[in-house]
């Protein structure tokens, strides 16, 4: 059963109300790819709710890059991509002191009891999943790594006992099959494994391209003019919001289906000024066209961008303390998957050293 997320804006932060518990906190887990520089769309759908989370549940954000290795990666780009995401990742709020923020091939445990529960998985399930389809299509050749990469996602969330995964809504299949396994295996072992729910955002703003609203944005796109994102410079924001999509009107209301491009550029500024879509509209009541909208809607963007690429340039100018940042957050993520595994290898039959 998925549980929805109920938020209310505050100002530019996004509080979480109605699935808090704060006697007992429930588990989060997230992973988050180290695939280049994230958008607004990314920042706007799943990051800042990262931060909203941190307050009131037990987070373990994880980047990924054991998955951004089912396809081919530059080894010097991967490394620079990974330190820079776990930079921003903090930059934009995550503390931590309040959440497990790690990279994933720190903590060896992923990969083990990933290749545990390959032995608990069916070839079926795995070649049903609808992200395999999409991304082995047309390929002449097909890793092991990219058929298999849903038991490491479903490893990833059950060592740590995890209660709620957030999502979007193309992602149901994946949680589904976390839950699959882990009640096949607690059904075989007796209860190991939590079995984990979604996390849905009730709202949410899904951004488009800016440049054709039709398409999600996108950092994969080849038009760098069609996304934005969160370390592009003031100049780079505002030249590429003058460029964006609208039509031959000249008004601003909020109408998905005829005015797709206005439409996108309203969700934009009404996220990143804090204000819901209405209150948006009735900021460009008296506004003389387009192009002023342009440029106010850049305005927000870059206001919300400036302080998190300032904490993100100090960051990364102190490599030491990243470094004994990613210690931390690998040291502590080890230790609770730690304790979940060695459950698992007991239960399977394995023999621990000494005993």
């Amino acid at each position: 059963m998925a549980q929805q997320l109920n938020p209310v804006l505050i100002g530019r932060g996004l509080f979480i109300k109605g699935v808090i518990n704060m006697d007992e906190k429930k588990i989060v887990f997230s992973g988050i790819q180290p695939s280049g520089t994230p958008t607004i769309g990314n920042y706007i759908g799943a990051m800042r709710n990262f931060v909203a989370l941190q307050q009131g549940y037990e987070c373990y954000f994880c980047i990924v890059d054991l998955h951004a290795i089912t396809v081919r990666k530059d080894p010097a780009e991967l490394r620079s991509n990974i330190k820079s995401l776990f930079a921003l990742l903090i930059a934009i709020g995550l503390d931590p002191e309040r959440c497990t923020l790690y990279v994933q091939s720190h903590v060896p445990a992923h990969a083990e009891l990933c290749w545990i529960l390959d032995c608990y998985a069916y070839m079926g399930e795995l070649s049903r999943m609808i992200q395999f389809k999409e991304k082995s299509k047309g390929q002449e050749n097909v890793s092991v790594g990219l058929f298999n990469y849903p038991v490491l996602q479903v490893a990833d969330i059950l060592l740590y006992q995890t209660d709620l995964v957030p999502i979007g809504e193309d992602q149901r299949q994946h949680v589904e099959i976390t839950r699959d396994i882990a009640i096949r295996f607690n059904n075989l072992y007796s209860p190991t494994f939590k079995v984990p729910d979604m996390l849905i955002p009730k709202v949410g703003a899904r951004i488009m391209s800016i440049n054709d609203p039709s398409k999600k944005m996108s950092k994969s796109s080849d038009d760098t003019n069609s996304y934005i994102t969160l370390l592009d410079k003031p100049s780079e924001i505002a030249s590429k919001f003058k460029k964006a999509v609208t039509d031959s009107e000249n008004e601003i209301r909020f109408d998905p289906e005829n005015k797709p491009g206005v439409s996108n550029l309203l969700s934009i500024y009404a996220v990143m000024s804090g204000k819901t879509i209405e209150q948006a509209q009735k900021d460009f009541t008296d506004c003389p066209g387009y192009g002023p909208f342009k440029q106010r809607v850049a305005d927000a963007v870059i206001s919300v961008l400036e302080p998190i690429q300032q904490r993100y340039d100090a960051l990364v100018a102190d490599r030491d303390l990243i470094d004994g940042l990613m210690a931390k957050g690998a040291s502590k993520a080890a230790y609770a998957a730690s304790k979940t595994l060695s459950k698992v290898k007991r239960k399977i039959g394995f023999v621990p050293l000494g005993r």
